[in-house]
């Protein structure tokens, strides 16, 4: 068995990995779709976004570990931080995490992420880390791209059978308390702010909710009420699903150590 690596704690490089695993934990989940999606242009459409998406989380992923020697630990490349780290040092919103449900569950939640990525790649695009704003200069494209398709199928759904709307209903209800944790402020947040490097996630919560109330709104939804319930993936903290996801994300890399195509 490989060991794991593990990350200095400094707030920057921790920063871009919440933000590179929310990429590449999501992208995990949609491709499970792969084979299972319920026409094959959607088959191949969730599997593109997938692929945008661990684009995406490998561009951050470097970053991340050149930041992570900066800060006076070892260089860690892509592969290492996607593999080899353990659970607790994955910081990904529980959001992304949820296990894959169904086709409802899977539209609503990527029209939430979407959303959200898309409001920070465009905050992104002036961060103090060049190498950032480079990232964010092309991923807006693909989030603006994926927020677009995802909120056609809200509204199709919404609009469709009573089944797919009692489904689109169901995945409201089951996903909407886990949106908190992804404007929760904390020292993580503070610290990129203070050095330039992107913004704090509480400032994007007006602008995300207006955009999500809109979309719900046209199917004749509303955002639930507000709860006190508040994940803790990205503090490391996640749920049980989150183990058996690294398990299957994890095999071949822990299995044959170094191993490439």
């Amino acid at each position: 068995m490989t060991a794991s690596i593990q990350p200095k704690r400094d707030l920057p490089t921790q920063y871009v990995l919440r933000l590179a695993d929310t990429c590449l934990i999501l992208a995990q989940r949609l491709g499970e779709w792969c084979g299972h999606a319920p026409i094959i242009e959607e088959d191949i459409a969730i599997t593109n976004m997938a692929l945008d998406l661990i684009g995406q989380s490998r561009g951050l992923l470097t970053l991340a570990g050149e930041m992570n020697q900066r800060a006076g630990g070892e260089r860690f490349d892509e592969d290492q931080l996607a593999f080899l780290r353990d659970e607790r040092d994955y910081l990904n919103p529980t959001l992304v995490e949820l296990p894959r449900g169904d086709f409802a569950f899977t539209v609503l939640r990527n029209a939430m992420v979407a959303t959200y990525l898309t409001l920070v790649w465009e905050k992104l695009a002036d961060s103090s880390e060049p190498e950032l704003a480079a990232i964010a200069g092309k991923a807006v494209k693909e989030s603006r791209y994926h927020l677009q398709h995802a909120s056609d199928w809200v509204l199709r759904l919404g609009d469709g059978t009573d089944e797919s709307a009692r489904r689109l209903r169901d995945a409201l209800a089951a996903l909407w308390r886990y949106s908190t944790e992804l404007f929760t402020a904390d020292a993580v947040d503070e610290a990129a702010a203070a050095a330039g490097i992107g913004p704090r996630t509480a400032d994007l919560r007006e602008a995300w909710l207006a955009e999500m109330t809109a979309l719900l709104s046209d199917v004749g939804l509303a955002p639930p009420a507000p709860s006190s319930f508040v994940s803790t993936g990205k503090q490391g903290v996640h749920t049980e699903a989150m183990g058996y996801l690294l398990t299957q994300m994890q095999y071949l890399q822990r299995a044959y150590p170094g191993g490439v195509w």
